[in-house]
C-alpha cells in the first residue's frame, strides 16, 4: 500500500530523542579489542561484532575505535605498520588476510551505527609495548630524528614540523579511503609529565633542539601550546577539504585551568601537556568536544554539573558537547578508583539537565560488556531503552532529505507488516526511522538506509498496529518530513 500524505487526521509521531551514544574501543594495550594480540582473524572479527551487537542492544549509535595507538595502524596502511595489538608483531598483518577498519566500517553501518576513527597524533611507543619490538618501517627507525623518549614511552615531537605533516598525512589518508563518519583524537598531545622517582621533580620534555631551531623566540610553554593548536586547527581544515561531512572530534582532559570555573582544581592541561582546549572550542575547530569528565558527579573540586556547564558556556560556535565519562569505574564495590552503577546513571541524567549538552562518551566499552554491577542491563531497561538519533549538526548540512517512498504489506500468516523504502530523491538516506501506533502505544525503530524492506513483529501483548511513520535521515542528522502509511 502506497504512503498517505501527512494531511492525514492520524495524530503525528512522537518525536525521535537526540542523544549520542558513544562508546570507546581501545586497542592500546589490548584494553577493549582484540582482547590480545595474535588471535586469529577469526577470532578477531567475532570480538568485534560482540561489541557491535551489545552496542545495538543498548540503544547506542556511535562507536570510536582506535586505529592509531602510537605510529602504528589497525588497518591496513602503506604509511605505518600493522599494529603489534593485533598480531602481537609489529609490521604483520592478520592471517587470513583482512583489513579490520573496512570491516568495522561495514559492520557498524549495516547496524545504523555511526564509527569514529580513533588517532593518538603523537605517541610512538606505549611503555606497554616491550623496546625490541619495533619494525624497521616504524618512525622510530625510519625518522629516529623526530622522535624523543621520554617516561618509558617514545613520542614524536609536536615541535617539529614533519611530524605535524606526517601525522596530518596518516589520518587524511583514512578520511580518503575508508567510509568513517568521524575523526577522533583524545588528551594526549605533548605527554602528561613525569617526575623523578628520587628526588619528584618534574623531567622536562626532551625537545631543546627542536625549540632552539622554531620556537627560541618565544617562551617554550607558549610555543608549545601553538604547536598543539596549529595540529588541530589543520586537522579540523584538512578533514573539511577532504570529507566535509565527516565529523572532527576532540576529547581533552575534563580540566582547561584551575579555577575555571570557581572552586575547580585539578591537573592543569594548559599549562602541562600544552592543551589549550577552550581556543578550540572558541575558534570552532571541531565539530564535538568530550571532555573527560572522569570524576565523581559530587567530587568537591571536580563537580560534575558545574564542568560540563563551563564548556557548554564557551560553546560560542554552538558545536557538540558530548563529555566523557569514566563507565570502566564501575564495580560492585566502591572504593577510591570504583563507584556503583548509579553513579554513572547519574551522570548521564546530569548531561541530560544541561539543555547545551547533547549526549555521552563512555570509556570503555570493555565495562559495558561486562556488565559490571548491572550497568548494561540497567541501561537497557531504563536510560537507553529507547534508541536515539545523533544530534544533527546543521553547520555540515543543514538540508533535510525529501520524504521518502513508502510501501507497506500484510503477511498474512501473521500480523507482522513488512516495509519497502524508496528515497525520495538521488540522496540514499543514512537511515531510516519507522515509527508504529498500537493503540496508544508508540515503538520506534531506527534502520540502517541501505535497508530496503523492513519487517515490523508485533510483540506479545501488543495491540494491532494502526498506523505506520517512516523519516529518512542524513549523516548530518536531518531528518525529513514524516511520511504515514496505513496498515492494510
Amino acid at each position: 500500500m502506497v504512503a498517505a500524505p501527512v494531511a492525514s487526521p492520524a495524530p503525528p509521531p512522537p518525536p525521535i530523542a537526540r542523544e549520542f551514544r558513544a562508546a570507546w574501543i581501545a586497542s592500546v594495550s589490548n584494553i577493549d579489542w582484540p582482547s590480545r594480540p595474535g588471535l586469529s582473524t577469526e577470532a578477531q572479527q567475532a570480538e568485534l561484532l560482540a561489541i557491535f551487537e551489545r552496542a545495538v542492544k543498548l540503544n547506542l549509535n556511535a562507536l570510536i575505535l582506535q586505529v592509531r595507538p602510537a605510529a602504528d595502524a589497525l588497518y591496513q596502511s602503506s604509511l605505518e605498520p600493522w599494529s603489534p595489538y593485533l598480531t602481537g608483531t609489529m609490521g604483520k598483518a592478520p592471517e587470513p588476510f583482512y583489513d579490520p577498519l573496512a570491516f568495522a566500517v561495514e559492520e557498524a553501518h549495516s547496524r545504523g551505527l555511526e564509527l569514529h576513527a580513533w588517532f593518538n597524533p603523537f605517541r610512538a611507543r606505549h611503555s606497554s609495548l616491550r623496546a625490541g619490538a619495533l619494525s624497521a618501517n616504524h618512525i622510530s627507525a625510519s625518522r629516529p630524528d623526530l622522535v624523543r623518549t621520554y617516561g618509558g614511552s617514545l613520542w614524536m615531537d609536536p615541535g617539529e614540523p614533519d611530524v605535524h605533516r606526517l601525522s596530518l598525512e596518516v589520518i587524511l589518508d583514512v578520511v580518503r579511503r575508508y567510509d568513517i563518519d568521524g575523526v577522533h583524537i583524545d588528551d594526549y598531545f605533548y605527554p602528561y609529565q613525569e617526575r623523578n622517582p628520587t628526588t619528584n621533580a618534574l623531567i622536562p620534555f626532551p625537545d631543546d633542539e627542536s625549540f632552539r631551531r622554531y620556537g627560541a623566540a618565544m617562551r617554550r610553554d607558549d610555543w608549545r601550546r601553538e604547536n598543539v593548536d596549529r595540529f588541530v586547527a589543520d586537522l579540523f581544515a584538512g578533514v573539511r577539504r577532504v570529507k566535509p561531512h565527516v565529523k572532527v572530534g576532540v576529547s581533552p582532559f575534563g580540566i582547561w585551568r584551575p579555577g575555571y570555573p570557581a572552586g575547580v582544581a585539578g591537573l592543569d592541561a594548559y599549562a602541562s601537556i600544552y592543551a589549550d582546549a577552550r581556543k578550540w572550542l572558541n575558534n570552532g575547530w571541531l565539530d564535538y568536544l568530550s571532555p573527560q569528565l572522569y570524576w565523581r558527579s559530587d567530587a568537591p573540586a571536580q563537580n560534575y554539573s558545574a564542568l560540563l556547564r563551563w564548556w557548554v558556556d564557551e560553546n560560542t560556535h554552538r558545536r557538540h558537547i558530548w563529555p566523557g565519562n569514566f563507565t570502566s569505574r564501575t564495580d560492585t564495590v566502591v572504593g577510591p578508583q570504583s563507584w556503583r552503577a548509579g553513579e554513572l546513571l547519574r551522570q548521564i541524567m546530569l548531561t541530560r539537565a544541561d539543555a547545551g549538552a547533547g549526549g555521552n562518551v563512555h570509556f570503555s566499552m570493555r565495562a559495558l560488556m561486562r556488565n559490571r554491577d548491572s550497568l548494561s542491563s540497567l541501561l537497557a531497561s531504563g536510560l537507553y531503552a529507547e534508541p536515539a538519533l545523533v544530534p544533527a549538526s546543521p553547520w555540515l548540512d543543514s538540508i533535510a532529505p525529501v520524504a521518502p517512498a513508502v510501501a507497506v504489506t500484510k503477511d498474512d500468516s501473521s500480523w507482522d507488516q513488512v516495509l519497502h523504502f524508496r528515497p525520495g530523491d538521488a540522496e540514499h538516506p543514512w537511515l531510516w526511522t519507522v515509527r508504529v501506533r498500537s493503540g496508544a502505544e508508540w515503538r520506534t525503530t531506527i534502520v540502517p538506509g541501505t535497508t530496503q524492506s523492513f519487517r515490523w513483529t508485533t510483540e506479545a501483548g501488543e495491540a494491532r498496529p494502526s498506523d505506520i511513520w517512516v523519516t529518512a535521515v542524513d549523516r548530518a542528522g536531518n531528518e525529513s518530513s514524516p511520511v504515514l502509511a496505513t496498515v492494510p
